[in-house]
């Protein structure tokens, strides 16, 4: 599987139509029974508004979801993907076959309000760390089966994506270390068995162990929960030998003081696992 970077827009146009058709199956099944209520043949404007100021996202996922129902809908949008809207703007008209336009409806905005709300959130932490060193970067605490989707939304909120999955990057935690039998083993063995890792990183919860990564070559080290002095002085033991990112603890009244302490990178779970749906409506005007 290609990590993102590597994808192109055909690629994300794939990965939009799959998500939906997904989506489709789910919430349409056998047929719309209340869309049907609608003359086959009436057309109809669908406007979409954003109800707060969002940075909108999922452009590619709202347009697969209406072509899939009116493969002839005509969309034109007034907001770029990865722009601000504003409270009570038209983001996109959509002009089409009624019914189809209905049955799209839902899919379409759970789409935009999801991915939306993990640019917005992005977005917020990216303003937050201005004029540090450090990048906002995600997790794999991502909700099933759109883990791409909303990592996708993390770079269109001006974030950067982690290992998308265990299969594309090595990161040595805990459990890893202890099972393996100590950070010196741990970081010997995973030349062996993962030269094809974009990277390795390892995460420590104590100085010593920060020091016995570096002795062993760590290239990216993990600084777990740490309190900010402690972080601090890990920046300065490191002396700009490994990528240093940090973890835990991280929310937006915490985010300023953690990236000043020097860090390169502070991942944040909650940018793809406590999504807050930006408020989408649709409304329709029969032609």
């Amino acid at each position: 599987m290609k990590h993102l970077s590597d994808f192109t827009a055909e690629d994300l146009n794939q990965l939009a139509r799959a998500d939906v058709q997904k989506a489709l199956s789910e919430d349409v099944g056998s047929g719309d029974l209340t869309a049907a209520l609608v003359p086959a043949d009436r057309t109809a404007v669908a406007k979409i508004l954003a109800r707060e100021s969002a940075v909108l996202c999922g452009k590619p996922w709202v347009e697969a979801a209406v072509l899939a129902c009116d493969p002839h809908a005509r969309l034109a949008w007034h907001v770029a993907e990865g722009e601000w809207c504003a409270a009570d703007q038209v983001v996109l008209e959509i002009h089409g076959l009624a019914q189809p336009l209905l049955t799209a409806e839902r899919t379409a905005l759970n789409f935009l309000q999801m991915l939306s709300g993990v640019a917005t959130q992005t977005a917020r932490y990216v303003a937050a760390v201005n004029g540090t060193r450090a990048a906002i970067v995600d997790t794999r605490k991502t909700l099933p089966g759109l883990r791409l989707a909303q990592k996708y939304a993390v770079k269109v909120g001006g974030g950067v994506n982690h290992r998308i999955g265990l299969y594309d990057a090595v990161l040595i935690k805990e459990n890893h270390i202890a099972a393996a039998g100590g950070i010196a083993p741990v970081l010997a063995r995973v030349k062996a068995t993962a030269p094809q890792a974009r990277f390795v990183e390892i995460e420590v919860e104590t100085l010593e162990q920060l020091d016995e990564a570096l002795a062993c070559g760590a290239s990216m080290v993990l600084l777990d929960n740490m309190p900010v002095e402690q972080l601090e002085a890990a920046v300065a033991r490191n002396a700009g030998r490994a990528v240093l990112e940090i973890s835990g603890g991280v929310n937006m009244d915490t985010v300023t003081r953690l990236a000043q302490t020097g860090v390169d990178r502070i991942s944040i779970g909650a940018l793809t696992k406590d999504v807050k749906a930006v408020d989408y409506s649709m409304r329709f005007t029969a032609l």
